[in-house]
């Protein structure tokens, strides 16, 4: 035994020891495909931001659509559109109607329940309708020719 133990240790060593050299595996410090990694990282913000805004666009539209869905906003729809069905009555009346009192050039005006107010003209052969808000801001207007309407 003790010649085999003398044996081993007489006989030149068969392992080799190599230089210790430590490198870091992730890019950010290596340095090593640096501008891959900056690149993946942003487009993981990006998707987490896109993810965001479409999670919170879906939760307004799901609170629109349920607002929608009561009966009290159907009722004031149905409320409103009968009033506007009503009031372009009235114009057309004022603008066509047999005893139209109103002056070729003279603005007549209604006043809608809702605040709005709402001017109209016969100029001629053009009919100009402008139609203010409910802070006095012109929120819209147009013209339209007159032509052949049969009323």
């Amino acid at each position: 035994m003790k010649k085999i133990v003398f044996i081993l240790l007489s006989l030149p060593s068969l392992a080799f020891a190599g230089e210790l050299v430590h490198q870091f595996s992730s890019p950010a410090f290596s340095g090593n495909g640096y501008s891959t990694h900056v690149l993946t990282i942003d487009q993981l913000e990006r998707q987490r931001d896109k993810e965001n805004r479409d999670e919170a666009q879906a939760a307004l539209d799901k609170a629109e659509r349920e607002y929608k869905s009561t009966n009290m906003y159907k009722f004031k729809n149905n409320l409103e559109s009968r009033i506007y069905a009503q009031l372009s009555k009235q114009i057309a009346d004022s603008l066509f109607g047999e005893g139209s009192s109103q002056a070729d050039t003279d603005w007549a005006e209604n006043t809608t329940p809702f605040g709005d107010t709402i001017k109209w003209k016969r100029e001629s052969d053009i009919i100009y309708v402008e139609i203010y808000d409910s802070n006095g801001d012109l929120a819209s207007e147009f013209q339209t020719p007159v032509g052949d309407f049969a009323f």
